[in-house]
């Protein structure tokens, strides 16, 4: 438990979809701390006993619940919710998974495959992957916002104007999250919890970890954002630089296009040099290398390069 916190919202109370007619679970003033208890994003679906037959029998109407909503006194339109984010209690287990029909490279890869993850919560010492594959951990909240004006249950799948399913590793310990409020109360939930993921997320999902994080909420009155923008409390790179990256590129009139390339390209060099079974580099790849756009304005071709850092196998 929590010491500091004036509130704990327990896992129980979590919902799938975002809909401002959601009723809050707990009302709080400005200044409050909080922890919230955060499933992993199937729900509880996938255990440290599952099997890649699990992840095909997944319920997706129970995917990516999360935590509250919680009103916050005082929120208004207009206003940005401001959101520190204290901590993180992580559990020690995570899943990743290739879901068919999901992530940057669906067409290549069809078929279900599941890795599951075991780490130290205390230490975040690297996970292994494999028996060589040492993943360096970086919990974070993936689905992190507030209720949209309009009316009705929208899904939490994409990202929205008001947060939601952001998976930006950096939303991380000591990072400040300012949210557009868009109804009153704001009706803020957090969940999809992760120990860690590269920039992009590729095969669809990350380290996908249960755990609690806590957030102090604050207003800033009519801060009239037009998205969600966030500030991080120091370098947000320097845990994967040390050994340098392998970089592979995609290069083309289009970004998507070329960001496929450049993953396909990392996968089919992982898989080469280490034996891997491919669809298992593409899952690796997705928990700790990043896609960059290297690249905008020669038109009419852009580049897109994707890192993977080299301390992984080294």
């Amino acid at each position: 438990m929590c010491s500091n916190c004036d509130y704990t919202i327990h896992g129980r109370h979590h919902h799938f979809g975002w809909d401002n007619s959601f009723q809050p679970v707990e009302r709080v003033a400005p200044g409050s701390t909080v922890q919230f208890e955060c499933m992993d994003s199937s729900a509880g679906q996938l255990t440290r006993d599952s099997t890649v037959a699990d992840v095909a029998a997944m319920d997706f109407g129970k995917i990516n619940p999360v935590t509250g909503p919680i009103y916050i006194d005082g929120a208004e339109p207009g206003d940005a919710l401001k959101v520190t984010i204290e901590s993180f209690q992580p559990s020690g287990f995570g899943w990743t998974a290739n879901i068919p029909g999901f992530g940057l490279l669906a067409d290549d890869f069809k078929e279900p495959a599941l890795t599951v993850w075991k780490y130290d919560p205390d230490s975040l010492a690297p996970a292994l992957f494999g028996k060589e594959g040492k993943v360096p951990l970086k919990p974070f909240c993936g689905t992190i916002g507030v209720a949209p004006a309009e009316s009705g249950l929208h899904s939490v799948v994409p990202p929205r104007r008001v947060g939601g399913n952001l998976d930006i590793r950096d939303l991380s310990a000591g990072t400040v999250l300012y949210l557009p409020v868009e109804v009153p109360g704001a009706l803020f939930s957090v969940g999809d919890t992760h120990a860690a993921q590269g920039d992009g997320e590729v095969c669809g999902t990350a380290i996908e970890s249960p755990m609690n994080t806590v957030l102090t909420f604050d207003l800033v009155k009519q801060a009239n954002l037009k998205m969600p923008r966030f500030t991080t409390a120091g370098p947000v790179t320097r845990h994967l630089d040390a050994k340098g990256y392998e970089v592979t590129t995609g290069i083309g009139p289009d970004l998507v296009t070329g960001a496929k390339e450049a993953v396909a390209q990392m996968v089919d060099l992982l898989a080469g040099r280490y034996g891997m079974d491919p669809v298992d580099a593409y899952m690796l790849v997705s928990t700790c290398g990043d896609l960059r756009i290297s690249e905008i304005v020669d038109m009419p071709n852009w580049v897109v390069s994707f890192y993977f850092p080299r301390c992984v196998f080294e």
